[in-house]
């Protein structure tokens, strides 16, 4: 990766104009207002000129948004592989379920900590390192995350059932559009069931929805005001599509696409689609790194994502382990946010690649490399369990769930897990009739 401009250090100097500000102040100085003004105007002139600023058109052909160019880009794939019949699917859907929510229960909590802070707790815990098992303890217990699940609830001794967290109400959420508006739906679909259910959201998904809520048309909400297009947070809304394609990359995809074009551009876009499309090919294949192999089938074969991708898996034989898989990352990607699309999704690959059909191996090591460790472990999850099935989902990962998943949606705030495996197997059998 090119290196990123080597930025001014904006916060220790925003720190000292504010001490100043204080301090000038303080002494009854006169003229702090004017300084103030001058500076605002120069910072947002600033994001002006860099939000006018023209990308590269060479690079723009590579990348393109909309479906039709990607597609057009694509390398020679599969696109359909197989269709499962239900007896078949079921059990698989069930494991990937189970291990996504194990995952990104695990990570949660201790979502974007550093490896010290994690192995810091693990050994005040007396817990293993990488992960084997929930913490057995977490600091602030009674914090309370999206004003639902307690932490406490995401220990051994104190959960009930799946605790809250983005990346699973995702999930839950694309399961409820299609059954809303069928497996044809469209962004502004998308964008309809986020007015109805979401109350909050992160980065991008914040970005679009508060464009949505100010008239945005749900085909433009990205494009306004959010430098987050790249980010991870189309990925982590790659499940349901793939869940709900089985065997057929290519229409986990398609689907993934109309649901990431409401929030993400480019590599952005190419995340959700690519674990979309790696979801759909577990489900019908035994080698969860042949899964991420075909994945690649459905992404323009020259983008940054598809470039990183190839060099994980290259490269996955010398990671055999959560620190060598993290040392990579920052040395191959320097200056890139740790919650981007692309070093995550290395991350991902070689948690799946590390661990193989192990759940508790892949989830476990995944969690310990950090970054947004949550996300990472959930779609690592979903890919590994999908091939081995609800049986080589270990039961101390999910007896603890109780069969209940909580969410925070305006309504429907929980979830029974036997029904979802119902419900989405409904969907998908749906869909596979049509391949």
């Amino acid at each position: 990766m090119t290196n990123y401009p080597t930025l001014p250090d904006f916060k220790t100097l925003s720190d000292k104009i504010t001490l100043y500000t204080q301090l000038k102040h303080e002494y009854g100085a006169r003229g702090i207002d004017n300084i103030l003004r001058k500076l605002d105007r120069a910072l947002k002139s600033a994001q002006h000129d860099l939000q006018r600023l023209p990308a590269d058109r060479e690079l723009a052909a590579k990348e393109p948004s909309g479906l039709k160019e990607i597609s057009a880009l694509r390398p020679k794939g599969p696109r359909l592989i197989s269709s499962p019949t239900a007896r078949e699917y079921a059990p698989r859907l069930e494991g990937a379920l189970l291990a996504r929510m194990a995952g990104c229960t695990l990570g949660a909590p201790v979502e974007m900590w550093d490896i010290k802070g994690m192995k810091e707790l693990a050994t005040a815990n007396g817990d293993a390192f990488p992960p084997v098992n929930y913490w057995s303890r977490l600091p602030f217990p009674y914090h309370t995350r999206y004003g639902v699940s307690k932490c406490e609830e995401y220990t051994r001794s104190g959960m009930k059932n799946v605790p809250v967290d983005d990346d699973i109400v995702y999930t839950l959420l694309g399961l409820l559009i299609v059954e809303k508006y069928g497996p044809g739906f469209s962004t502004g679909d998308v964008g309809k069931a986020w007015l109805k259910y979401l109350p909050t959201a992160c980065t991008a998904e914040d970005i679009a929805l508060k464009n949505l809520k100010a008239s945005v048309p749900a085909t433009r909400a990205a494009e306004k005001e959010n430098p987050y297009c790249e980010w991870i947070g189309a990925d982590i809304r790659a499940d349901p599509w793939g869940y709900m394609a089985p065997g057929w990359p290519e229409r986990a995809a398609e689907m993934a696409w109309r649901d990431a074009y409401l929030s993400h551009r480019r590599n952005g876009i190419y995340g959700e689609m690519y674990f979309a499309a790696v979801i759909a090919a577990a489900f019908v294949v035994d080698d969860p790194v042949e899964a991420l192999k075909i994945g690649l089938s459905e992404i323009p074969r020259d983008c940054s994502l598809a470039k990183a991708v190839r060099w994980a898996l290259k490269v996955a034989p010398k990671i055999r382990n959560y620190k060598q898989a993290r040392a990579m990352v920052d040395k191959h990607f320097p200056g890139m946010s740790t919650v981007h699309t692309i070093n995550n999704t290395c991350l991902t690959i070689w948690g799946v690649t590390i661990g193989g059909t192990d759940v508790t191996k892949v989830i476990g090591e995944t969690v310990a490399m950090g970054y947004d460790n949550d996300c990472t472990a959930a779609t690592a999850g979903s890919i590994v369990g999908a091939v081995v099935g609800r049986k080589g989902v270990p039961k101390q990962w999910h007896c603890p769930f109780n069969n209940i998943v909580n969410s925070y949606f305006y309504s429907n705030p929980k979830f029974r897990i036997d029904d979802l495996v119902r419900r989405f197997t409904k969907q998908a059998m749906r869909i596979v009739k049509k391949a």
